[in-house]
């Protein structure tokens, strides 16, 4: 198991590096330059008897929100940043100040990493002459009360020493476009929405995890909810072949339960190196006690009035479970923006925008997973980043 785990750090190492280098190729132009040429954000004389109530908006407290409002910020705009929620964990967002990285992404999962590595650590001690260490019990509500502390306290830097410090206001509240240079505001704590205006105005709203359409779908939970189950799931099926399905395989099937990954295809991580692909499937055949079913695709889930879920494939072979994880892409979060108020032109789910991250609106840009391009955290920042100068 631990050599799955080293095999696929290195694995994701390489491609993040890859993805913070693509980043570099990005340039400037002048509606960047300028966010950063005077105290006004984006300024400029045909603009002087235009009053706008903040130089940039950011609706969006993830990755790429916050490094961009931090860095706009320090240039002396005026700058807000709108966020749903100042703590995680609660529902539907369960994400919170800090976005999906901090909240339900990279750094509970590593925690998880962590916490599962140590069976297979202790497994091969005895091999380098230590007698009788054994992996003992693991503890799901302690590691839960752990992590959320951890997380408890991200939230409070990114809100208090890296927003605040940077003299960014930040508001509870979801955002909506109401034209061009001008955002509604729906206030989380009251419910109270009001409007105000901007210069520019920046979506960093991220992505969702995608579930498809079929019987009993509201049954399952993804990358989101795994986070917060009460009990820990003794008996796991996820559906799915990218590496957040794989990284959850190996993470849940290290801590304990009984994991079955599902994948329509033939094999997983369709597009990355084939080497590195069958590597990883020998390794967890090998390694590890997942079961891999490729070419199997659920097509309804049953949950029985013991709480029992039961999936069923294509073919009608059935299998019981506590839990089934679906990790089957991502889409973007634009269901409550209002985009067609500004104008803004979509793609699917997502929002197209040029090299320099403005959208088909001139005072609209956008970063991050919500523009469908390198959806990782290094890329977010970057994109950020370079809106408002070189990194």
């Amino acid at each position: 198991f631990t050599s799955i785990i080293s095999t696929m750090k290195l694995f994701l190492s390489l491609l993040l590096t890859t993805a913070a280098r693509t980043t570099t190729s990005f340039q400037l132009r002048h509606p960047a330059t300028a966010l950063r040429s005077t105290s006004r954000l984006a300024s400029s004389s045909a603009d002087a008897a235009e009053e706008y109530d903040y130089d940039l908006l950011v609706i969006g407290g993830g990755s790429g929100g916050v490094r961009a409002s931090r860095i706009a910020s320090g240039y002396g705009a005026k700058v807000a940043l709108l966020e749903s929620r100042l703590q995680h964990g609660i529902k539907p967002e369960y994400s919170a100040i800090g976005g999906t990285c901090v909240n339900v992404g990279c750094v509970p999962k590593k925690l998880m990493v962590f916490a599962s590595r140590y069976p297979g650590e202790i497994k091969e001690m005895e091999g380098y002459g230590w007698k009788g260490a054994t992996a003992g019990k693991f503890d799901w509500k302690v590691f839960n009360e752990n992590k959320n502390q951890e997380i408890t306290r991200l939230n409070n830097v990114y809100q208090n020493f890296v927003l605040k410090n940077a003299g960014v206001e930040v508001i509870e509240a979801t955002g909506s476009l109401a034209s061009p240079n001008s955002v509604s505001i729906h206030t989380t704590a009251t419910g109270v929405t009001s409007t105000v205006t901007a210069k520019n105005i920046l979506i960093a709203v991220g992505g969702w995890p995608f579930k498809p359409d079929i019987p009993g779908i509201e049954h399952a939970i993804t990358s989101n909810e795994i986070f917060y189950q009460e009990e820990q799931p003794k008996r796991i099926v996820i559906v799915g072949g990218g590496f957040i399905a794989l990284e959850f395989a190996t993470i849940m099937d290290g801590l304990g339960s009984d994991v079955t990954l599902m994948y329509r295809g033939d094999m997983f991580l369709r597009g990355f190196d084939g080497d590195m692909r069958n590597h990883l499937k020998e390794e967890m055949e090998g390694n590890s006690g997942i079961d891999l079913k490729f070419n199997t695709d659920p097509k309804e889930i049953v949950k029985k009035d013991d709480g029992t879920l039961v999936v069923v494939d294509q073919d009608g072979n059935e299998l019981e479970c506590d839990a089934v994880l679906y990790a089957t892409g991502r889409k973007g979060k634009i269901d409550k923006l209002n985009l067609d108020a500004a104008g803004v032109n979509t793609k699917g789910s997502f929002i197209p925008v040029d090299d320099y991250s403005q959208t088909n609106v001139p005072s609209i840009y956008a970063v991050g997973d919500i523009t469908n391009r390198i959806a990782l955290t290094p890329v977010a920042l970057m994109e950020g980043h370079r809106l408002l100068g070189k990194p």
